[in-house]
């Protein structure tokens, strides 16, 4: 046999099965697999809220940061369905959840093309945008999520809390140049 003949044996088994595949290469065990598997999903408290996302200085909605978390508390990935519900706020209710506010939101995070839409490398988290214009910046809500990868459901609900504004926003009796006890025509701020 020429030296051709043994370069084109060799190449053809390499392309044929002969060398490993990336699949093979990568694939975890199912223990292996369970060892990172999700045990825990959070919303997460800081970074979800109501925004602006396309910056036209109208809120759009709320954009929602769901964190899952491996047996050693470590930020991991899971594959699955999501439902978000959106209620108003009940103050000093042992049930937080009042009314709901709108139809739910569901979410997909079953598909590769899901995944790489939705992560999010430097949080380790998963965004969606929950879209509602109605939404209203200076009331209270909750929003609850619940994750089904088809063996698990996670579930977790978090108080959005709306923005305040001052009750009070009278200028002070005392301007400067002013003697304490004089009368000050101006009675709020714009």
């Amino acid at each position: 046999m020429n030296r051709t003949a043994v370069a084109l044996l060799l190449i053809t088994l390499l392309l044929h099965g002969g060398g490993c595949t990336a699949t093979s290469k990568y694939a975890r065990t199912p223990s292996e697999a369970q060892l990172f598997a999700p045990v825990s999903m959070r919303i997460h408290p800081i970074f979800t809220q109501v925004k602006d996302w396309t910056g036209d200085g109208v809120v759009d909605g709320i954009e929602a940061l769901l964190e899952f978390q491996d047996q050693f508390t470590d930020p991991t990935k899971a594959a699955g369905g999501v439902v978000f519900e959106l209620f108003a706020y009940r103050p000093y209710s042992p049930e937080a959840r009042g009314e709901r506010v709108l139809n739910p939101w569901v979410g997909s995070l079953r598909t590769v093309t899901d995944q790489e839409a939705r992560w999010n490398r430097t949080s380790r988290t998963y965004s969606f945008e929950l879209e509602y214009p109605e939404i209203r910046e200076d009331r209270d809500y909750v929003l609850a999520a619940t994750f089904d990868t088809g063996h698990t459901r996670f579930f977790d609900q978090i108080i959005l809390e709306g923005r305040r504004t001052p009750r009070d926003q009278r200028v002070p009796a005392t301007q400067p140049g002013e003697a304490a006890g004089a009368v000050s025509h101006a009675t709020t701020r714009p």
